[in-house]
């Protein structure tokens, strides 16, 4: 944003979810994938995907879970880019055959696409999916706009915030 006058959560293009959205979000999630099963394990998308993986076990009772670890970035000259820092060993033998590969968000997909290259059998999951990414993913729960930046709980904290009348610029 250019005006730094604008609270980033008084934005119309910007969304907050709570703990309680996630959760409710997630358990939707769970019921849209218990059907599809039974399941081997869960492969959490860090970081985004380990909340949901944790709710998703819980939930679906299945305790064999792991972790596929990819760094995206976007360099200008060359277009996004993913580095794969660590691959799940039991999932990855099969191409993740019976797996569940949960993550938070789909943006545009550079990082799913990544994900696909090590699990290309899993089965991709999503509790919010943007429309670029979501030709990616094969279950999500809610579909936001492009432009729509989501701000989840464990990468915001609660603060005052003096009222608009008080000093800030609306």
């Amino acid at each position: 944003m250019t005006d730094d006058t604008i609270d980033p959560f008084d934005d119309p293009r910007n969304h907050i979810v709570s703990w309680v959205e996630v959760h409710r979000d997630t358990k939707f999630l769970v019921r849209k994938l218990m059907p599809m099963g039974p399941w081997k394990g869960i492969v959490a998308l860090t970081r985004g995907g380990l909340v949901p993986a944790a709710i998703l076990a819980r939930e679906m009772d299945i305790r064999v879970l792991d972790t596929l670890c990819i760094a995206t970035y976007e360099e200008k000259e060359m277009g996004d880019a993913s580095s794969i820092l660590k691959t799940p060993e039991i999932a990855h033998r099969d191409g993740g055959k019976g797996w569940i590969l949960v993550d938070d968000l789909v943006d545009t997909g550079t990082t799913m696409r990544a994900a696909r290259s090590v699990l290309p059998h899993a089965h991709f999951a999503t509790v919010y999916a943007k429309p670029e990414g979501t030709p990616l993913v094969d279950t999500f729960v809610h579909e936001v706009p492009q432009d729509v930046w989501i701000f989840f709980p464990w990468d915001t904290q609660l603060q005052y915030v003096q009222p608009m009348a008080k000093g800030r610029k609306v």
